[in-house]
This record gives structure tokens, C-alpha cells and sequence, in this order.
């Protein structure tokens, strides 16, 4: 039972620093991100991604590589960075891994020798 109160009591206060609008987590460099990056697109593609640095880096070149994004400033950039990395941090694999050899279905399709 502890742990279900734990557990509510975490998202309930992950879902208070959040803004009511934008959904994006209240931290430094919040503003920024809002400011900068919903000009083009939602929150929505923030919130429901994820990255180290170099992840959330590389797709700010992309953007503004292909999409139309000004070039920013290293303070901008560098607050941007840090707040994506530091709230919407490289998650793990969300994927299964793939079945091991020997459970795998025969192939009927296989030329036989």
C-alpha cells in the first residue's frame, strides 16, 4: 500500500511542476525550449521524445539543416540542451529483444540441402 502512495505521490508532483499549457516540465531552461521551439511544432514532440545531449543536438542541426531553423546563440542552444537532456533524458529500450535462434518458427521457405 506504501508503494502505491509513493508512487501516485511522484507522478502527482511530476505533473505539478509540469505547465498547465504547454505540458512541458517547469525547470531551468524551460522558457527557453518554450520560446524557441513551439514557434514550429507543439510541446507535444518534446514530451513524447527522448535524448542524451548529443540525440537532442543532432535533431536541432536536422531542424535547422531541413526545416528552416535559425541558427541560435550558444546560451540559447546551451540552455535548450541542457533542459532536454536533464527532463527528457535517453530512456531505455523500449523495445523487446529479438528471439534467441532456437525459438524462432522454421523457415518453409529455406532451400533445404
Amino acid at each position: 500500500m506504501a508503494f502505491i502512495a509513493i508512487t501516485l505521490g511522484t507522478q502527482l508532483s511530476a505533473q505539478d511542476s509540469a505547465d498547465r499549457v504547454s505540458g512541458l516540465i517547469q525547470a531551468t531552461g524551460w522558457e527557453e525550449v518554450q520560446a524557441n521551439c513551439t514557434k514550429c511544432h507543439s510541446a507535444q514532440m518534446i514530451t513524447q521524445n527522448s535524448g542524451n545531449r548529443e540525440v537532442w543536438k543532432s535533431r536541432i542541426l536536422w531542424m535547422q539543416e531541413t526545416q528552416g531553423l535559425a541558427q541560435l546563440s550558444n546560451k540559447t542552444e546551451n540552455a535548450i540542451l541542457g533542459y532536454l537532456a536533464a527532463n527528457y533524458g535517453q530512456k531505455d529500450a523500449s523495445r523487446r529483444s529479438g528471439l534467441a535462434a532456437h525459438l524462432m518458427p522454421i523457415n518453409p521457405l529455406e532451400s533445404v540441402n
